[in-house]
């Protein structure tokens, strides 16, 4: 069940953004197995656009999902062990997909693509395999007010001027850890805490697309965590002890490349970069970053984003706030 709002047609902001709609959603989902992983329920947040049109009645639009899911049975030493998927009962929900929109009426529209879909908890609890789907749907979409809103307007759009701006973030989070004895790789039953900041210059080329550097400094509690007595846990049968190291083997300084994907309220960003400044171990990465930025003022915005290493090993969550500087973009209405 899903609700949006968008801009009127034909006014300046509508034509920039391909008719951008955005809103909120509420889902329930099935598995087939709600013993081991749960009916999740999910409230999350959208936004799409149309990529092309076709004629006035078609088009092909993208659409993506950003939320939070709560009710999976999370997996359990004893009585839920084949549950290698999900480790926590809240964990994030990733969602996109295109799709053809045919209007059937002036309220109606009909709609039919397909999408891909992710659910994890962000390495914030062991396991996190995370779960994925792919499918296709159809459905209705109900538009309330269109009879009022066709009216054409041509408003011409404002001149964008490029321009540098520069984004600071302060972000925290938590994660868990997993280390390696011998062959095998044993969970630490502590989580460790995450703060880090983003300093980026990004060249805005127009009002859909920046790109540019970011500086990305970071405190990983969790980074270079160690057992400290591997004989006496295999040939003993002791607990393992998570031992973790000095300070100077957990902080990282990294230089990362942007590019960002400008639409009314939210911002989806991409970087690869280097961890240039660090003591080694597991900060000597290749990392990857899926942000989302959602507007809270004109310069003022809410961060989320998920940290990867080398395309495939996660690292953390960044959460947290953030500020822009320089900011010339145009205003429209």
């Amino acid at each position: 069940l899903k609700y949006s709002f968008k801009f009127r047609p034909n006014t300046c902001a509508d034509r920039i953004y391909g008719g951008a709609y955005q809103g909120f959603g509420l889902a329930v989902t099935t598995f087939g197995d709600r013993k081991q992983l749960g009916d999740p329920v999910t409230f999350y947040v959208f936004q799409g656009a149309r990529i092309a049109r076709f004629n006035p009645r078609l088009s092909l639009n993208y659409e993506w999902n950003f939320g939070l899911s709560a009710g999976w049975k999370p997996y359990d030493n004893d009585y839920n062990s084949y549950n290698g998927a999900v480790g926590s009962r809240v964990n994030a929900y990733l969602n996109a997909g295109i799709y053809l929109n045919w209007s059937l009426s002036r309220y109606f529209d009909f709609i039919i693509g397909g999408d891909f879909t992710h659910f994890s908890n962000g390495n914030t609890k062991i396991p996190n395999a995370g779960l994925n789907s792919a499918g296709i749907g159809a459905g209705l979409t109900y538009n309330f007010g269109r009879e009022r809103a066709e009216i054409p307007q041509r408003t011409p759009a404002p001149e964008f001027r490029r321009h540098f701006s520069y984004d600071l973030v302060l972000f925290g989070s938590w994660c868990s850890k997993g280390v390696e004895v011998g062959d095998v790789l044993y969970a630490s039953p502590d989580t460790y805490p995450v703060v880090g900041f983003n300093f980026s210059a990004l060249y805005n080329f127009g009002y859909k697309f920046r790109a540019g550097l970011s500086l990305d400094g970071v405190y990983d509690g969790s980074a270079n965590v160690y057992v400290p007595d591997r004989i006496a846990e295999l040939g003993g049968g002791a607990p393992l002890e998570f031992a973790r190291p000095t300070i100077d083997r957990q902080l990282a300084l990294g230089l990362s490349g942007r590019a960002e994907f400008v639409m009314p309220y939210f911002t989806i960003g991409l970087g690869l970069g280097m961890n240039v400044l660090h003591k080694g171990g597991d900060l000597k990465a290749f990392y990857q970053t899926l942000t989302l930025k959602v507007g809270i003022t004109r310069n003022a915005f809410a961060h989320i984003g998920y940290s990867l290493r080398d395309f495939h090993m996660p690292n953390f969550l960044m959460l947290g706030v953030g500020y822009r500087f320089n900011n010339k973009y145009p205003r429209h209405y």
